[in-house]
């Protein structure tokens, strides 16, 4: 959001009002704006005919719109856009009602900060593309085909439909005639009053119901009971559709999980900003005081230093906060997370209580990642010291690491998660488990369940903060008595399926740029990663007639073109030979998976080029690159 301009459309007719937030946004050093100004509603909405807004700052109060139907008039148009309301301090309930409509967030003009007012704008885009991600994710849910079934009066499935066997399970043949509350249900239907209430007051029932399917899987659907009547009007049967919204209701959980938790990363790097500014003279001022008063008795130094001790430590905890509010800062190198379980583990066994007992579970063939060891260290330990606090009595802690290639299905019921390769690090106890009521806070700053005085409630904040930093997200898995488990998903590099490990001793670039020409979207994402983890730039192509402008454009700048052989249209043959014609002694790597090597040496015809044969490895990949810097 911060690397391009901001749209903002102003709706305010007070000058002094759009003066100063002009100013304010203009005078941003971290984010660029282009303000639009409407005085009025009308000029607003026919504003938002003509050009599209990333946001909208609304005052209710208008020549032409007051109140509550102000913002409502421009919700119907804009709907699809964030709306901030700015309000006087005596509407905030006037501001709120507008919120429950559909407004992202609203400002008081008297407490309006250049800091908050860019946070606002900021956090009601990101909010908006958020929900309209849910919306996206939901909707595939409303095309699924609803599960149909009849039962009759006590509750004898009559019919059954192939929705229900796809939603449950169970075949038609297997279902009919079974009783629906032995079936579907955990309870019995004597502990469903409210639906048959319903039924014989109104005839029909609407509403969400717990059910299992024949795999002993939980699902939540949403079921529609309508009482089937004979040709006396007596009640016959019951007409019963359901969908299945477990997906949905899972989504909804994570989007208020990160709005709160978007929200709370706010307030913490809001509170952690003025602590640091509290906390400093403070610092400065006792080790200043201990330098100037060396002779002072041993009871006022001992006073000066509890002083400086316990403002450092102030320190450390706030900076704790802002890894989680920020994300964590530090130089990501390529890794091997094999080598980062074996060196935590031995401080584990040494330390931890002789109850508890300590595994690995390490795939060899792991990817690489890149990332921070000493940050990454400490995530192990938090995780691995929670785990030790959960079983007081002893049991088993497992460290387990694989590759995982994550597909558009686990994205699609995961928000955090993106498409593509990770290394999946895992940490598994068997203690106490975590209760489902406050599973969804664990990552909060502050929020802590052991006792006074031995936690602070940050282990899990800094563990979600530097984890984020590193592109990763956390799922954590838990029941009552049996234990908990968190994974850890860092984005992996790898060249293909069959990438093996990269040699941490390979010379890495010299921040060349390197043009990538392949048509397959993966390859290019998987060989970026990689050459910039390995200090190269990377421009990226998806055929040959792409590839040749971005050569012309920035034909001083780029040191070497891979070249993807099979590609649509225009190959990787007439692609070589156009780029030749440009640069007689551009450096070329041929890569292919078809052609034979002595094929692509026909098509190459140059002692500036070489070539790679899929499937590569990432260790031939680097060792490639290398070697034809080196030759020529």
């Amino acid at each position: 959001m911060e690397s391009q301009s901001i749209q903002v459309l102003l709706i305010e007719d007070n000058p002094g009002d759009v003066r100063l937030l002009r100013e304010t946004l203009l005078d941003t050093a971290t984010v660029q704006f282009q303000l639009v100004h409407a005085d009025r509603l009308s000029q607003g909405l026919a504003l938002l005919q003509q050009s599209h807004f990333d946001v909208i700052l609304l005052d209710l109060t208008l020549p032409d719109g007051q109140g509550l139907g102000t913002f409502i008039r421009l919700y119907e148009v804009a709907r699809e856009m964030p709306i901030v309301v700015i309000t006087g301090s005596d509407d905030q309930t006037l501001a709120v009602k507008s919120v429950q409509k559909g407004a992202q967030d609203y400002l008081v003009k008297g407490q309006l900060t250049g800091e908050l007012l860019v946070r606002a704008i900021q956090y009601a885009i990101e909010r908006k593309r958020t929900e309209q991600k849910i919306r996206e994710q939901a909707a595939l849910l409303d095309i699924a085909t609803d599960a149909i079934l009849v039962r009759d009066l006590q509750g004898q499935i009559l019919f059954w439909n192939k929705g229900a066997e796809r939603l449950y399970g169970w075949k038609a043949e297997e279902a009919l005639g079974q009783k629906i509350s032995q079936l579907l249900y955990r309870q019995t239907d004597a502990q469903r009053s409210e639906e048959h209430r319903s039924l014989n007051e109104q005839g029909e029932w609407h509403g969400e119901l717990q059910q299992m399917t024949r795999e002993g899987r939980e699902i939540t659907v949403e079921s529609r009971w309508t009482v089937v009547r004979d040709g006396d009007r007596r009640p016959k049967s019951i007409l019963v559709v359901n969908t299945d919204i477990t997906e949905k209701k899972q989504l909804e959980a994570q989007f208020l999980r990160a709005q709160r938790m978007q929200s709370l990363g706010t307030l913490a790097s809001g509170i952690a900003h003025d602590l640091n500014n509290i906390l400093t003279p403070i610092l400065t001022t006792a080790q200043l005081l201990q330098m100037k008063l060396p002779n002072v008795d041993d009871r006022t130094q001992l006073l000066l230093r509890t002083l400086e001790t316990n403002a450092r430590r102030g320190a450390t905890l706030v900076k704790q906060v802002l890894s989680f509010a920020r994300g964590a800062e530090g130089k990501h190198r390529v890794l091997q997370v094999k080598q980062l379980v074996e060196e935590i583990q031995p401080i584990i066994e040494e330390t931890f209580p002789k109850s508890i007992d300590v595994y690995s579970n390490v795939s060899t063939e792991l990817w690489s990642i890149t990332g921070d060891a000493n940050q990454l260290h400490q995530v192990l330990m938090n995780l691995c010291v929670n785990a030790r606090d959960a079983m007081p009595h002893g049991g088993t802690l497992t460290i387990s690491a694989e590759n995982l290639t994550v597909d558009e299905e686990f994205v699609r019921l995961n928000l955090d998660a993106a498409v593509g390769d990770y290394v999946v690090l895992s940490v598994r106890d068997t203690g106490m488990g975590i209760p489902p009521e406050i599973i969804d806070r664990i990552f909060e700053p502050f929020f802590t369940t052991k006792e006074l005085g031995k936690g602070t409630g940050l282990g899990l904040s800094t563990v979600i903060g530097i984890i984020k930093s590193h592109q990763g997200f956390i799922n954590v898995t838990s029941v009552i008595g049996q234990g908990t488990e968190f994974r850890l998903f860092l984005p992996a590099i790898v060249a293909n399926e069959n990438t093996e490990a990269i040699d941490p001793e390979l010379m890495t670039g010299h921040n060349e740029l390197v043009l990538v020409v392949d048509d397959e979207t993966t390859v290019l994402n998987s060989n970026r990663a990689l050459l910039e983890a390995y200090n190269y730039r990377v421009l990226t192509a998806k055929d040959g007639v792409e590839a040749i402008a971005l050569y012309a454009q920035h034909k001083a700048d780029i040191k070497l073109v891979l070249v993807d052989m099979m590609m649509p249209g225009m190959d990787g043959a007439m692609t070589i030979r156009a780029l030749q014609q440009l640069n007689p002694q551009v450096k070329i790597i041929a890569i292919s998976g078809l052609m034979s090597r002595t094929q692509i040496t026909a098509a190459l015809n140059s002692e500036h080029q070489c070539l790679l044969l899929k499937p590569y490895t990432a260790k031939e990949f680097i060792q490639t690159i290398h070697e034809i810097f080196g030759a020529y």
